[in-house]
């Protein structure tokens, strides 16, 4: 019995780990700033507004701010309109986002505890085939979004979103010409390797304990 509890206890933390690491992957991606930096100018992106870069960015950075606020209710840009469905939207986007730190806030405690219990019971090879397996699932989604990003692009929107609120208009929501669709492509880029950076370390671990006890 005392096993059978040992053994769910040590599912129930690879899956409080596996949602860790997933959920500050997209943490640490949605608040890259660097990466819009970076876009600016290989996207060109400053083609497609009259704004100068640091103009750009205050607005950028105001509408990160209001994302990340769960105490900011009304989004108001200072250099770009935003219609009621673009507000409805970001509104929705920002509660992905929120979502995401709750789940990252709750797993946090019991994935530490799951570490020091793995270190100190020497089971950190418990990791490496789930994390083997979770390594494969950001290549066979890398591999869809390769051959057609457009597509990928549309299927994760109408699968995260029920209705067509991100469908914007550049007429009245002319902020969606500063955030191309490229941009979203390397973001998602970035999770992906975040998220094989993150497993291939605890893989490594788990490989090198076993090297250890032969």
């Amino acid at each position: 019995m005392k096993n059978k509890r040992w053994i769910w206890g040590e599912y129930a933390g690879i899956i409080s780990l596996f949602l860790l690491l997933i959920s500050l992957a997209i943490a640490i991606t949605i608040n890259f700033r660097p990466l819009y930096v970076f876009d600016i100018d290989h996207l060109n992106i400053l083609r497609y507004t009259t704004l100068d870069q640091d103009t750009l960015l205050k607005n950028f950075d105001h509408l990160m701010g209001y994302l990340n606020n769960p105490f900011e209710k009304g989004l108001r840009l200072p250099d770009f309109p935003v219609s009621a469905s673009g507000a409805h939207h970001f509104f929705e986007v920002k509660r992905l986002f929120l979502i995401d730190y709750l789940v990252l806030a709750v797993t946090l405690i019991p994935s530490i505890y799951f570490l020091v219990y793995l270190k100190k019971n020497k089971r950190f090879w418990r990791l490496i085939r789930p994390f083997q397996i979770g390594m494969f699932v950001p290549i066979v989604l890398g591999f869809f979004m390769a051959i057609g990003f457009d597509r990928f692009f549309i299927l994760f929107h109408e699968t995260i979103f029920n209705n067509e609120d991100w469908l914007f208009n550049p007429a009245t929501d002319p902020i969606i010409n500063v955030l191309p669709e490229q941009f979203f492509m390397h973001s998602f880029i970035l999770f992906f390797v975040l998220i094989e950076l993150f497993f291939a370390l605890f893989i490594f671990i788990g490989k090198g304990e076993l090297k250890k006890e032969k």
